[in-house]
């Protein structure tokens, strides 16, 4: 570890996971894209389980809609970018971090700027239905290890969320439409990956808002989304990063592989 501060700050961590897991948490790149009521939980996560290289992606400034829901957003942060928010946050946390930050969005114009194959990780907790689909695309073809998040609103019961290979996800609309573009395309993924999502879907009870509207995967933010939800999707996705490496560190440590990973 870096100092005597860091180890006391993932001294819990070391404890548990054990010196050369925690040590090779910092060693990893990880690139998560999107920092809204799930990616921004997962950020913090990682960080204080000591993941110490994390690039953040994200166009958006802080609304006060967001402040049910989402890491970054405060009355005191509003109108201020998230990603900027949130790299002061996790500095704060991990001083000796290397947190990057790229505001903007990831999609079509820009999907070239970003090469996947340079990061350990990389984590989808994007909401618009066209962008997530392009990176499920461009990550599957790359040597990253990719999860996903799946829809996190109009859900009630976080007894329900789960972990489960994209295919294989049932009772979550945005997987299913995720699927059937990819199948209308005639583009699929390149292999398999892991999602968190949800089966439970409930019914918006409220009226809509001013910023809202109907049930739309480029439109989530305009669906109801309760806190306790969007941040165990985010604490999900973060414990697939840190899962993978306590597994890898401990394979490569077993004596019945000699050849190491």
């Amino acid at each position: 570890m870096a100092d005597n501060g860091e180890a006391l700050r993932l001294s819990r961590v070391s404890r548990l996971i054990g010196r050369e897991a925690t040590d090779t948490l910092g060693k990893k790149k990880v690139i998560l894209f999107g920092l809204g009521g799930v990616g921004s939980w997962a950020a913090e996560s990682l960080v204080r389980s000591g993941i110490r290289q994390l690039t953040i992606v994200d166009a958006d400034t802080v609304a006060e809609s967001n402040i049910n829901r989402q890491l970054p957003a405060m009355t005191s942060t509003v109108g201020k970018s998230k990603v900027e928010v949130m790299r002061d946050r996790l500095l704060d946390i991990a001083p000796d971090a290397d947190i990057r930050v790229v505001n903007g969005r990831y999609d079509k114009a820009t999907a070239d700027d970003f090469d996947l194959d340079s990061y350990d990780y990389t984590i989808d907790a994007i909401d618009s239905l066209a962008d997530k689909a392009l990176l499920i695309l461009r990550a599957t073809s790359s040597r990253t290890r990719f999860y996903s998040s799946m829809g996190a609103a109009l859900k009630l019961d976080p007894s329900r969320i789960q972990i489960a290979e994209f295919w294989k996800v049932k009772g979550c609309p945005l997987a299913a439409a995720l699927r059937r573009r990819f199948k209308k395309s005639g583009l699929l993924p390149r292999r398999k990956f892991k999602c968190v999502f949800s089966d439970e879907l409930v019914q918006n009870r409220g009226e809509e808002m001013a910023d809202g509207g109907a049930m739309s995967f480029d439109k989530v933010a305009f669906n109801g989304a309760l806190c306790h939800i969007t941040a165990i999707f985010g604490m999900m996705l973060a414990s697939l990063v840190v899962n993978d490496v306590i597994r890898q560190t401990s394979f490569c440590a077993a004596e019945n592989n000699p050849e190491g990973c």
